[in-house]
């Protein structure tokens, strides 16, 4: 067996984000019968849906129904203030207490997704569960995101610098009084230029738990929309509701642009400045109340304490118009004379995002509070030509090499010329939508190919020229026999 398939044997991506390694996955615990079940998740009250750890020891009622001790004595409070029995109108209730039967209530079975897991009793002298060498260093984790990732040097070795220098944070010792202070990190690139594809990348490479969520669907606290723990709510899914791994894990939230604060000031900015607001002290480090298997607080959703100091964020986001920010703060300069600078110096700069400053995401929207808990900014580069015909063939994941293995189940062999990766990576530019313009044009051009092919046996390779993309020719279609090797 070659070395790539036994890496991608021993690479499988959990469904949360996670990375595993195959010798590291264990029995879900639903599929085991019900008497061999480890004993790791906690109780859950059925009345306020705290976990015993939070609500304390619980009292178990027939039916398997458990309270705890505050909504006992809620209920208790409001008996006694209703007078107790002699309060109780039997004549105007419609059932008969004397006919209810607690025993055959049953109680009420909470998902194994929405149950909280216990955590671990810390021993004295006990080693922490996390170390250093846990994650690679910032020139492996480079190197490994190099075979996925083409091109972005500047923005692979700040995520691997952050990644490295987050984790030892969360190793060191504050014995001697120096703590170390977390550094979020805010992304800025074009649409297709790889932010989110950087960050899934990180999900396949690291065993700590990471989520993704989208700030687009985040409102106000109150409105229609997802809450901001509810981000919090897919890494403690991503670590299956372990806290403990969910605290130590990365939170990645793209468009983060798309919260800014709006420019019409009449109306409320429920999406915008306020979850910028909201946002504050989740980024700097906190104690939260998070649903738990829901993307929203309600009465029939267990809650559980998360504290984010230790959660390292990535915010990306692709700020359009951004670019006429910088232009114009850079062509205050500008003046009369021979050593006047030009305005129009800068609209050829495809990289004028790399100029960026504070006071340009400030005036773009971003509240100052906001930028400063992400103290990296990190910028990506447009993607030229030569960098769209690298990403087709170089990576490990490339999309050539996607379509060469479909055509290999056909035992046929896939050849682009040069010039037809020129050709691709042409019409690509002229969407300007990035890598993400490569697999619709392929899927455009591939279609008859991959209609066509099945239908003869006979075909052994096929070639595709420079000539059938651009209508002027054929695929060159060579036979099983007249293949030289």
């Amino acid at each position: 067996m070659s070395e790539e398939k036994k890496e991608d044997l021993d690479l499988t991506e959990d469904q949360g984000g996670e990375t595993l390694h195959s010798d590291e996955k264990k029995e879900n615990p639903v599929s085991a019968p019900k008497e061999d079940r480890p004993d790791e998740y906690e109780e859950v009250c059925s009345v306020c849906r705290r976990p015993e750890s939070k609500a304390g020891k619980l009292i178990h009622m027939p039916g398997g129904l458990m309270i705890c001790n505050d909504c006992m004595q809620k209920a208790f409070d409001m008996f006694n203030q209703q007078g107790g029995m002699n309060g109780l109108n039997l004549q105007n209730m419609p059932f008969d207490l004397k006919m209810i039967d607690l025993n055959n209530l049953g109680g009420v079975e909470i998902p194994q997704k929405q149950k909280v897991k216990k955590k671990k009793p810390k021993e004295e002298g006990e080693k922490p569960s996390f170390t250093v060498k846990d994650i690679p260093a910032p020139h492996r984790l480079k190197a490994m995101l190099d075979e996925y990732v083409v091109g972005q040097e500047k923005a692979k070795k700040t995520l691997a610098v952050a990644v490295y220098n987050h984790y030892k944070r969360i190793a060191s010792d504050m014995g001697d009084g120096v703590e170390i202070e977390k550094s979020n990190v805010l992304m800025i690139g074009p649409t297709g230029s790889g932010k989110t594809y950087l960050v899934r990348t990180l999900a396949k490479l690291l065993k700590v738990p990471l989520a993704i969520a989208d700030a687009t669907s985040l409102t106000e606290a109150g409105y229609i929309g997802d809450d901001i723990e509810s981000v919090l709510s897919k890494l403690l899914a991503a670590a299956e509701n372990d806290v403990d791994r969910a605290e130590h894990g990365i939170v990645f939230i793209d468009e983060i642009d798309k919260i800014a604060k709006k420019k019409n000031t009449n109306t409320r900015d429920v999406s915008g400045e306020s979850v910028q607001q909201e946002l504050l002290k989740m980024l700097e480090g906190t104690k939260m109340e998070v649903p738990v298997g829901s993307g929203s607080k309600n009465a029939m959703v267990p809650m559980t304490t998360m504290d984010t100091r230790n959660i390292l964020f990535i915010c990306g986001g692709a700020f359009p118009d951004l670019e006429d920010i910088i232009k114009e703060r850079l062509n205050q300069q500008s003046a009369i004379g021979f050593r006047a600078l030009l305005k129009d110096q800068y609209d050829q700069d495809k990289n004028i995002l790399s100029k960026v400053q504070m006071e340009d995401l400030r005036k773009f929207g971003m509240i100052p509070e906001f930028l400063g808990r992400l103290p990296i900014v990190v910028t990506l580069e447009t993607l030229t030509k030569e960098f769209l015909v690298k990403i087709l063939r170089e990576p490990k994941n490339a999309i050539l090499k996607q379509y060469e293995k479909l055509l290999a189940m056909d035992e046929v062999q896939l050849i682009f010329d040069d010039g037809a990766l020129e050709v691709i990576a042409d019409r690509a530019m002229e969407k300007g939508t990035g890598a993400r313009a490569l697999r619709a044009i392929l899927e455009e051009y591939m279609l008859d190919i991959m209609y066509e092919i099945p239908k003869d046996s006979n075909i052994g390779r096929v070639t595709i020229t420079r000539e059938y993309l651009e209508n002027t020719g054929g695929p060159r279609i060579e036979l099983r026999g007249q293949i030289v090797v």
